[in-house]
């Protein structure tokens, strides 16, 4: 049986201020005094994990042992069919120190550019930790195609170059509200609320 949240606290484990935005949007229904790690001055820990889900939870229980109240942490990236799954855990990697993600979608894009098959999804694991260690982790995923050149600004790292099945517009040309309904985040949160929040 899941735990319940109750608090009236809770740590966004984000140091990326999309992330960040698209999560506090996402609990704006609740009563929470939602923080940032950044702004509190966390410490980014090292994503040592093997998966998604592996590295939501280092950095959830991490940001909830510093503040001591639960943290919510995310972990997502792009994974390309052609690719074997890559850029995957190393979405963010891939845009280096620097986050250029305009350079990241460039490498991406040069890998598939002559393939026929150019699917992907997006993927995010959700992990809600409390400061005693326990962690709830839900998992969700969004299937489309890539295009190029990337097109839009309303969404963040890959988004532009991502359009969702059953659409023609790339996350980054897609309204926030349209998007809060079916991204991988969304997945994940709606799992995430039935098991913990109502």
């Amino acid at each position: 049986m899941a735990r319940r949240f109750s608090g009236k606290q809770l740590v966004i484990a984000s140091h990326n201020p999309g992330k960040v935005h698209e999560i506090r949007a996402l609990l704006t229904q609740f009563n929470i005094d939602v923080m940032s790690a950044n702004e509190l001055s966390l410490p980014e820990p090292a994503e040592t994990g093997a998966t998604f889900c592996e590295n939501a939870e280092l950095k959830a229980r991490a940001a909830a042992l510093c503040a001591s109240v639960p943290a919510l942490a995310d972990d997502s990236g792009l994974a390309v069919d052609a690719l074997g799954g890559k850029p995957g855990i190393f979405s963010a990697r891939w845009a280096g120190p620097d986050k250029n993600f305009g350079a990241a979608m460039e490498k991406v894009w040069a890998s598939v550019d002559t393939l026929s098959v150019r699917t992907a999804r997006f993927f995010c694991a959700l992990s809600l930790a409390w400061p005693d260690g326990y962690c709830e982790t839900l998992e969700g995923t969004v299937e489309g195609q890539l295009v190029w050149p990337p097109r839009g600004n309303k969404g963040f790292g890959y988004d532009p170059m991502f359009v969702p099945d059953g659409f023609d517009i790339t996350f980054g040309e897609m309204d926030p509200k349209t998007k809060h309904t079916l991204s991988h985040r969304a997945m994940a949160f709606n799992k995430l609320l039935a098991a913990c929040f109502v």
